[in-house]
């Protein structure tokens, strides 16, 4: 019994003095386990010329123990959706980020983690880029725009200052916020903030507008003379219609040049800021809210240019210094001379990142980027070789090939000749008459301003500016004029395709446009579905977005064609 005793008393001291190792050996790692204050935020949040909105915070922190390997940051998670883009750095650093994570323990927010892989920074940025949804344009004088006036974090700040960045010359109107300029000391924790504000600007300083792509071409030809040419695809997100568009040429561009999407002359560019090479573009027709539009700017470059051998040269170009929009996807494609080989390409900020593609002759150079800012400025330095040979190749070529030409018609023409058969060319089984296409060509014309109507009319109705009857009664009349057009066309259409010939042909090709945007809308819904539900990724739903707008682009543009061509036939 006593021997139970003291094997139990021994047990007893055992465990007690094992917790007390246990407790001073936690305690001591919390003493070096990682810990900071943050000292002072910058809260920036500047609205983009084509109505996005850029949220950068700036924030120093002290570091007592060990440096944090990450960091949390976020806003009420209302604004979610709306992040396009999140980036953090520093002054020599791009860190990575995980987007929609808990903010600790906290519902309610959107947060984000910066990673530190090398331990953190005392001074660091977290930029976000947010949808143009949050800026509103009616058409009045005035703008309202709805935005986090601070940011959400897990730790106090002692302070925080905020500023709000607008085009020269905005006037405050009205807002949860008193200023463009506000400050707060003693920043809490876990700030849970959605503000609003309503100011006014002159109408050409802020467009609320999607420039859903360029795409960039840089073409150098044998003599070393290079042209540029932006092509821009625009949608109007506005009430207000849509006239003209100011865009930021590349350093050293002269002589600008702008066509539409037929490569019919548009207005000369007017430059706006020459220091930043801006120019304004006058579009040929107005857009509405949801039109979209194709135009393209060609000019000439100067470029910096060195040689290190014969026959071998480097040229320098930069990007996008002076951009002060947001861009959804960028193209940009160097085109060598024929019989040019690329040495080198070099860029610290794509490194890899880009394809070349290689024919007979040629050599081409394409750079991808998605979702770019005044942030994703970058200079390339190419390096090519060429030989001067290569400038006799074409008219060799051609020589070449006239003298086969020759010799073929000259053994055709010594062969005796066949006796001739007269061939009856076969009658049109069905006359069109010039009144017919052109009714044609105006009913197609009318049908597509109906269709417009109508997804101006649902996203009016989703936004609620109509009443819901309202939007029925609006609707059922559309339809029934939608559904008498349909049934006069495809009347029409039966008759230009029994006409044979031209006719036939383009009917064809209108069918297959036709149902090649049925399907891609049919697409683009699908996608929606999915990306509503969780199921695709907002990578993966741009993306897809992004390929299914071009098809819907280029078939709208072949049914555009068609109707030109159509409407000539006329005359």
């Amino acid at each position: 019994m006593k021997k139970t005793t003291l094997t139990f008393t021994l047990f007893i001291i055992t465990m007690a003095i094992f917790f007390s190792i246990s407790f001073c050996i936690r305690n001591v790692k919390g003493a070096d386990a990682a810990d900071y204050s943050i000292e002072h935020v910058n809260h920036t949040v500047e609205v983009l010329y084509n109505g996005y909105v850029q949220i950068n915070d700036t924030l120093r922190i002290s570091v007592t123990g060990q440096a944090p390997e990450d960091f949390l940051i976020g806003f009420p998670y209302e604004y979610g959706p709306h992040v396009l883009r999140c980036i953090a750095y520093n002054e020599s650093d791009v860190f990575p980020v995980n987007l929609d994570v808990p903010l600790e323990n906290h519902v309610g927010f959107y947060g984000v983690k910066v990673n530190f892989p090398q331990g953190s920074p005392q001074v660091f940025t977290v930029l976000f880029v947010l949808s143009n949804n949050l800026l509103i344009h009616n058409g009045t004088a005035y703008y309202f725009l709805n935005f986090p006036a601070f940011p959400s974090l897990t730790k106090p700040a002692d302070v925080c200052n905020v500023s709000i960045v607008l085009p020269e010359n905005a006037s405050y109107v009205t807002g949860t916020v008193n200023a463009f300029n506000y400050s707060e000391v003693n920043f809490p924790a876990f700030t849970y903030n959605s503000s609003q504000i309503t100011f006014s600007v002159a109408d050409d300083k802020i467009l609320v507008a999607d420039l859903e792509e360029l795409v960039r071409e840089i073409r150098l030809n044998e003599f070393g003379e290079i042209e540029g040419s932006d092509t821009y695809r625009l949608t109007n997100r506005a009430e207000l219609e849509l006239n003209f568009i100011d865009i930021t040429l590349p350093p050293n561009a002269s002589n600008p040049r702008a066509q539409d999407q037929f490569r019919r002359k548009m207005a000369d560019p007017a430059p706006i800021d020459e220091e930043t090479n801006r120019y304004r573009i006058a579009l040929k027709l107005s857009l509405k809210n949801g039109e979209s539009a194709l135009f393209s700017v060609r000019y000439n470059l100067q470029v910096s240019t060195s040689q290190k051998n014969e026959g071998e040269s480097t040229l320098n170009f930069s990007f996008f210094q002076h951009l002060n929009c947001y861009i959804d996807q960028v193209l940009v494609i160097f085109v060598l001379p024929e019989g040019a080989k690329i040495q080198s390409f070099e860029d610290g900020l794509i490194g890899d990142d880009y394809i070349l593609a290689r024919n007979v002759f040629q050599e081409l150079v394409t750079i991808k980027k998605q979702g770019i800012i005044s942030f994703d400025t970058f200079n390339v330095a190419l390096t090519y070789e060429y030989n001067s040979l290569w400038l006799s190749f074409r008219p060799t070529l051609w020589a070449w090939s006239l003298s086969i030409v020759g010799c073929a018609i000259a053994i055709v023409w010594k062969r005796p000749k066949a006796p001739l058969t007269r061939v009856t060319a076969p009658t049109v089984a069905v006359s069109l008459r010039p009144e017919h296409v052109k009714s044609f060509v105006d009913e197609y014309q009318q049908k597509t301003k109906i269709v417009l109507e109508i997804e101006s009319l649902v996203a009016r109705v989703r936004k609620g500016k109509i009443p819901r009857r309202r939007y029925k009664v609006q609707r059922k009349t559309l339809e029934t004029r939608l559904g008498s057009l349909s049934r006069s066309l495809a009347e029409s259409g039966e008759k230009m395709r029994a006409a044979g010939g031209l006719y036939a042909d383009l009917m064809r090709q209108l069918e297959i446009a036709e149902t090649e945007i049925n399907e891609v809308e049919a697409n683009i819904k699908s996608i929606e579905a999915r990306h509503s539900r969780g199921d695709l990724s907002l990578e993966a739903y741009r993306k897809l977005l992004a390929d299914y707008q071009r098809r819907k682009e280029k078939a709208q543009t072949t049914i555009n064609g068609i109707l030109l061509r159509l409407r000539e036939e006329t005359h």
